[in-house]
């Protein structure tokens, strides 16, 4: 998905998980740090290596991944 194109995974860092850009600086921490109420200028501040369009992809990316649907079989 070319939206998704700053969201790298390799197995080498970070055992695969979701990341910016091939650091060692995975999505979900970057979701984590919002979802607790921080801010992208305190974010950037605090890992000088991001840039806002990281944060706004990582929240694209959740984004993404929550439209997971879930299908139930009835057992018969």
């Amino acid at each position: 998905m070319s939206q998704l194109d700053r969201i790298t995974f390799n197995t080498s860092i970070m055992g695969g998980q979701a990341c910016i850009r091939g650091m060692r600086i995975p999505v979900s921490l970057i979701l984590n740090l919002l979802a607790n109420g921080m801010e992208e200028k305190e974010i950037i501040k605090e890992y000088p290596d991001l840039e806002e369009a990281d944060i706004r992809q990582s929240l694209r990316y959740a984004a993404w991944i929550a439209t997971e649907k879930i299908y139930l079989t009835l057992a018969v």
